[in-house]
């Protein structure tokens, strides 16, 4: 082979590598679940009516005694069609706190109700293992 043909073989590799690990990550990594106790609950920041709507802002409170550094993970639905995931860390010195607020939009859910589930997990010598979750439903 040629330098040329190699340099753009591996060239190559190395994209598909990258799309590959975003599309990995755009969907998380892999979660067990633990069976283990716990709840998880959403608390509506800026609801009018007591119910959560498309575009509103959420969060959450998580409690465990599974770990002391818990998550929660949201993912949304319209149609069976997955338009919405965000997680953060539900614990006192969590890095950034500021996206413990969830707002129930973004460029795939402009508008519309969604089902979504809430789902409480951690990190331990397993992996990411899911602890419980609770659904809910978003109004338009």
């Amino acid at each position: 082979m040629t330098k040329h043909t190699i340099t753009l073989a591996v060239a190559l590799f190395l994209s598909l590598s990258v799309l590959g690990g975003i599309a990995f990550a755009g969907k998380g990594a892999p979660h067990k679940s633990s069976g283990g106790s716990g709840t998880v609950a959403v608390v509506l920041l800026n609801s009018t009516d007591g119910l959560p709507h498309a575009g509103q802002q959420v969060t959450f409170t998580a409690s465990t005694p599974v770990t002391d550094r818990p998550y929660v993970r949201l993912d949304c639905y319209q149609n069976g069609v997955w338009v919405f995931n965000q997680w953060a860390g539900f614990y006192a010195d969590f890095s950034w706190p500021w996206i413990q607020t969830f707002t129930l939009a973004n460029s795939m859910w402009t508008s519309g109700a969604a089902d979504c589930t809430a789902t409480l997990y951690y990190y331990g010598n397993r992996g990411w293992t899911d602890i419980t979750a609770s659904p809910f439903h978003v109004y338009q």
